[in-house]
């Protein structure tokens, strides 16, 4: 979605639980993908999955989109996605379990002996919502802090060199 998530995401919300036949006050927790992924998007989704959390009084649960794509996996593989500008985000797991901590790389520079999982080139990559539901369920009662985007690049925007300008009482 290019624009208007934060528009479409709490009545997407109200839409699915429709659907399911569940309210509200029925869920045990709320599980959020905290990327890697689109900046804005992953910035709405989790501070949305925190509030809703905090106004219930239920956990907010974060899962990677790395972890998602490994899930029920088994053996040595390696989760890529696409970085963009010739690079790509990966981390390696066994067996489901995350082995290390996620790197960005050059594309060329992520080869390995390892089953790789996940898609280059397109960006189109999108963890299962409901394998993030059952990764965030199983951590339900777990002590993990609240969730918080997973960045590995630095924002293309930054802060103006120049000192702000002083206003005159």
């Amino acid at each position: 979605m290019g624009k208007g998530q934060a528009e479409r995401l709490l009545p997407m919300i109200h839409e699915v639980l429709a659907e399911a036949g569940v309210s509200w006050d029925e869920l045990d927790g709320i599980g959020v993908g905290i990327g890697p992924g689109n900046f804005t998007g992953v910035r709405i989704s989790v501070a949305a999955a925190r509030g809703i959390a905090l106004g219930l009084g239920k956990p907010a649960i974060g899962v990677s989109a790395f972890e998602a794509l490994a899930f029920a996996k088994t053996g040595a593989i390696r989760v890529t996605l696409d970085g963009r500008r010739n690079q790509i985000f990966w981390q390696d797991f066994h067996d489901g379990i995350a082995i290390d901590d996620p790197v960005m790389t050059d594309i060329y520079e992520a080869s390995t002996d390892a089953d790789m999982v996940g898609y280059l080139g397109d960006g189109t990559v999108a963890p299962d919502p409901a394998t993030i539901a059952k990764i965030a369920a199983a951590r339900i009662g777990m002590d993990l802090g609240r969730p918080k985007p997973l960045y590995l690049r630095q924002a293309d925007a930054a802060l103006p060199s120049e000192a702000p300008v002083v206003i005159l009482p």
